[in-house]
């Protein structure tokens, strides 16, 4: 495993709505991978966590959701870890449209 990308989107919606909004978005999430598709996720609490299979890897995901804040956590497999920069890029530029 490479260093996870951790990425931290604010928002003004509370806790609530932010998982609502999440869940009617939630199969957006797949794009951050190159080729990516959900294979599997579940909520505890108020954290999704969730798999993304993309370029035949396994890649782990989190999202912590609290009042004003989502921090997403992505591990990323050794074979990925050339897209870090890109993957993080996408995160922070596309991931605040998902609480809109």
């Amino acid at each position: 495993m490479s260093a996870p990308i951790e990425v931290d989107i604010p928002h003004q919606l509370g806790t609530a709505a932010a998982k609502q909004r999440i869940g009617s978005s939630f199969g957006k999430l797949a794009d951050f991978i190159p080729g990516g598709a959900i294979t599997e996720h579940r909520w505890e609490g108020d954290s999704l966590t969730f798999t993304v299979e993309g370029l035949g890897q396994r890649v782990g995901a989190r999202l912590d959701v609290s009042d004003s804040n989502v921090h997403a956590t992505f591990e990323l497999p050794a074979f990925l870890a050339m897209f870090s920069d890109k993957i993080r890029d996408k995160l922070q530029r596309e991931a605040p449209k998902l609480l809109q």
